[in-house]
């Protein structure tokens, strides 16, 4: 194993990676967190498929999967770049996870461009200590570690990621989180990325022109139900799930959603 430091890529044209499918006017953004890749929502996007009521949008956010990697990272930095592959989209819903759902409250700002019906935030810390923040700045500062055997990149990636086999068997749950190199195997996310971490949760929510809906796992640990709470939105816990709720039952997201496209469809009956 060998270490380097990471370098951003050369190139002046920033490229996000993103797919698409599914039919419709409306548009359903979703969104990973931090350490993984749009790959995370495949349970999502069968259900979607499956009810055959809407268009998503998946991306890997920029610094992770096969998205290209930036100088510096933040909150507003990852709503702008993802807003870019969005400026044909109509009635936009976002489903956020953890750092996604900072991202997706952020462009509910209606600072990038973007008009934003409604978020459903699942599993974001909302309280960050002094010592997270220096475990993220810390992390952030790590150099690129290369693997030997893909096998041994990926059994990081999915620590990185939380993706236990438990709950994401399928190798297409970790598509894009791994890359080879010169030099063997590495994770694919930037490390600088972790510099993300610690935006203001309150004053993202306060800002968000859209309905939101806060969701975390049963027995998620980064974030408690009474911290949400606290944040005056609905919350809604996910029986028997962690912090990759998503991914353990991705049925109960879409249920969620579409409980808040709903929800939203009705806010606008009564201030037409």
């Amino acid at each position: 194993m060998t270490l380097t430091w990471a370098t951003p890529p050369a190139s002046p044209l920033h490229m996000m990676w993103h797919e698409s499918g599914g039919t419709g006017d409306r548009t359903v953004l979703l969104l990973h967190g931090v350490g993984a890749t749009g790959a995370v929502w495949n349970g999502v996007r069968q259900c979607l498929d499956a009810r055959a009521a809407c268009r998503w949008l998946v991306v890997d956010l920029s610094g992770h999967g096969a998205s290209d990697w930036q100088p510096l990272y933040s909150v507003g930095q990852l709503a702008a770049d993802t807003a870019t592959v969005l400026r044909t989209a109509a009635e936009v819903f976002v489903v956020g996870h953890s750092l996604g759902a900072y991202v997706g409250l952020a462009l509910a700002s209606c600072w990038f461009g973007v008009a934003v019906r409604g978020v459903l935030a699942v599993g974001p810390k909302v309280i960050w200590s002094a010592s997270d923040l220096e475990g993220a700045r810390e992390l952030a500062a790590r150099p690129i570690r290369w693997y030997s055997t893909e096998a041994e990149a990926l059994g990081r990636y999915r620590r990185v990621s939380g993706l236990d086999p438990d709950i994401a068997p399928a190798a297409a749950a970790l598509a894009r989180g791994i890359v080879r190199g010169k030099e063997g195997w590495r994770l694919a996310q930037d490390p600088r990325s972790f510099a993300a971490a610690g935006a203001p949760f309150a004053s993202l929510l306060e800002a968000a022109a859209a309905r939101v809906v806060l969701a975390r796992g049963e027995h998620d640990p980064l974030v408690s139900s009474a911290e949400l709470a606290a944040h005056a939105a609905p919350v809604h816990t996910v029986a028997g799930a962690g912090h990759n709720a998503h991914v353990e039952q991705p049925h109960t997201i879409v249920a969620l959603l579409e409980r808040l496209i709903e929800d939203a469809a009705l806010d606008a009956r009564l201030q037409a």
